[in-house]
């Protein structure tokens, strides 16, 4: 997760409170105003006197964040944004167990950064899953790995209209003894829970 805050936002000098969130690859913005600013095409980012500035289409934007955070935040929002592989974990020395098969390039590029991608045992699981009963079958597969430690990765669709959301994932990963530990974006249309096994 990144970078979180309630604030004054002045989009175009119009005023709100706003709970500002940096989420890459987007910037969101809720409460009274309502906006997802890719990262990717605001421009002109800097802190000055405890307030984060960019321009975003066009319009000015001005966060209110105080001395202590406009500066951080103007850093984040610089820095070049982490890859999916380094998300997830994936390094050249990774053995993935690939529990079920991908057709999204992000992943399949992340993948491609791993030693090697087996079918049976892994340094770290990856389960893409649609459905309750998918999410079910990857549990009882990888239940062996997961009792010795071996942390897992359930991807699912983003979104609301689909069987699986992040609290069904959630609770029957912890019903199984596992618990979530890290989330991650994976794509417009894919988000990411990671689970390791419970610490007694």
């Amino acid at each position: 997760m990144g970078r979180e805050a309630t604030c004054t936002c002045a989009w175009n000098g119009k005023k709100s409170t706003v709970k500002a969130l940096i989420e890459p690859p987007e910037l969101i913005l809720r409460g009274e105003l309502r906006r997802r600013v890719p990262i990717g095409q605001m421009q002109f980012i800097k802190a000055e006197r405890g307030q984060l500035h960019f321009t975003f289409s066009g319009e000015s934007v001005t966060l209110f964040l105080g001395e202590e955070h406009a500066a951080k935040w103007a850093d984040a929002l610089l820095r070049p944004p982490p890859t999916l592989a380094k998300k997830l974990g994936i390094t050249a020395e990774t053995i993935i167990w690939m529990i079920g098969s991908i057709d999204d390039e992000s992943l399949k590029s992340a993948l491609a950064q791993a030693k090697a991608v087996s079918k049976s045992e892994g340094d770290l699981i990856l389960a893409p899953v649609d459905t309750p009963a998918e999410l079910h079958s990857a549990l009882m597969r990888a239940a062996n790995q997961l009792i010795t430690g071996t942390p897992i990765w359930f991807i699912y669709p983003k979104g609301p209209g689909h069987p699986l959301n992040e609290n069904l994932v959630r609770s029957t990963a912890l019903a199984a003894g596992i618990v979530d530990t890290k989330v991650a974006s994976v794509s417009p249309t894919l988000t990411a829970l990671r689970f390791n096994k419970r610490r007694t």
